[in-house]
């Protein structure tokens, strides 16, 4: 694999400023032998010129966060970095690669997750170039390339978990949503770490059932949510009941017998675990009438 080397481009300004000095001094020397008649002295002059524009080729500009990657004649040169005017030989070809952060939303994908239910996903990467020699030479379209390993690896995620789990033990896409995306970074990482490209980031960006089964799962994802409500009930409410009991025994407010215990316990129930406000009956007799 060719990896990243700096290169120590000569600083722009001083060259460009001796560079212009020395076209100045030959075209005045141009002028002058024209003057005096000598003709090898205007050869070398216009040969001087021809030179000092083919050296000012070797200037260029490298902007912040950017990379200039230079080849010589097809062969990797290095790259040069740091920011502001240069100059390299004349003969280097450059190619500008970005190493800002970029920010990349794939296309909403229809795939199946692990319990094979079509569902929508797609995911918000964000990413940067840092080593740009891997980034030009080891595949051929860095920024194509991004597009296709993300995407693959969120093909590949969605078929790692359930779209929504019954349980807060399982992993699924929309309940623990962390989980899933450092999944998917690293998924990601591992498939563009060859081409120079960190990803900083991964997110999935839009979750939804297949327009075909969204209804259907829909009132799936109600019922499950209803009976998941309902048996957080239930156990509360004989909790409650199971404190009334013990803190009218342990302050000796009221003896029952089994067959009142059940009773109260009946009603306790009823009250704590309707869907509806109850209305209470008030005794105005015993508690045997």
């Amino acid at each position: 694999m060719i990896r990243e080397r700096q290169i120590k481009a000569l600083p722009g300004l001083p060259v460009l400023l001796v560079l212009l000095i020395a076209l100045g001094l030959t075209a005045w020397g141009t002028i002058e032998a024209g003057k005096d008649g000598s003709g090898a002295l205007i050869v070398a002059c216009v040969l001087g010129m021809i030179v000092e524009v083919f050296l000012m080729a070797g200037l260029f500009v490298v902007n912040p966060n950017e990379g200039k990657v230079l080849q010589l004649f097809g062969s990797y040169a290095g790259t040069a970095s740091n920011p502001g005017l240069r100059w390299a030989n004349p003969l280097y070809t450059k190619k500008r690669v970005s190493q800002r952060v970029r920010n990349f939303e794939s296309a909403k994908l229809k795939v199946n997750d692990n319990e094979g239910n079509p569902i929508e996903i797609a995911a918000v990467v964000v990413w940067k170039v840092i080593d740009t020699a891997e980034a030009v030479f080891e595949v051929d379209d860095y920024n194509n390339y991004v597009k296709v390993q993300s995407e693959s690896a969120l093909r590949n995620l969605a078929t790692s978990y359930t779209y929504d789990a019954h349980d807060e033990t399982t992993v699924s896409l929309r309940g623990t949503t962390q989980v899933v995306a450092d999944h998917l970074k690293r998924e990601i990482q591992d498939r563009l770490s060859r081409a120079g490209v960190e990803v900083l980031e991964a997110r999935i960006s839009h979750l939804a059932y297949a327009q075909e089964i969204a209804q259907a799962m829909l009132q799936r994802q109600q019922a499950g949510a209803i009976i998941a409500a309902r048996q957080r009930i239930v156990e509360g409410a004989v909790g409650m009941v199971e404190m009334a009991l013990e803190m009218l025994s342990k302050r000796d407010i009221v003896t029952l017998d089994n067959e009142r215990k059940a009773a109260m316990v009946s009603n306790l129930l009823v009250v704590l675990c309707g869907d509806r406000s109850t209305q209470p009956i008030i005794n105005t007799g015993t508690i045997y009438q």
